[in-house]
């Protein structure tokens, strides 16, 4: 079921969606299999969850253990961000999300010498 996101979801989607990540389309809160995930690009296979202080709760982080391994047995990868680093620097996480998808992205043809202006 879908829940309000927090106000650390918001300030990281309001961030995520000023940079330009090539060819990527994350969804917010979207239903994956029998979970719901904070944001997923379907395209470079990746989901991002951020997490609160109740993560390091050792029975929450063995339950989100489980579903990371659910997740990653579906071929994704989860990169995790604590609710400090998407509200204080989430362009810091951007950049990790950034050189994934870097990875997966061909790299355009570069352009022919001599096509600027003198």
């Amino acid at each position: 079921m879908r829940r309000e996101p927090t106000l650390a979801e918001k300030l990281f989607w309001k961030a995520l969606r000023k940079v330009e990540i090539p060819g990527s389309h994350f969804r917010r809160q979207a239903p994956f299999g029998p979970y719901i995930v904070d944001f997923v690009c379907h395209r470079h296979r990746l989901i991002v969850e951020v997490d609160g202080a109740v993560h390091d709760l050792d029975h929450i982080a063995a339950r989100d253990l489980e579903r990371q391994t659910w997740l990653e047995g579906r071929g994704y990868r989860v990169i995790r961000v604590p609710n400090s680093q998407a509200i204080n620097d989430p362009y810091s996480a951007i950049e990790k999300i950034l050189a994934l998808v870097g990875a997966d992205t061909p790299t355009p043809n570069p352009s022919p010498q001599g096509g600027g202006e003198p």
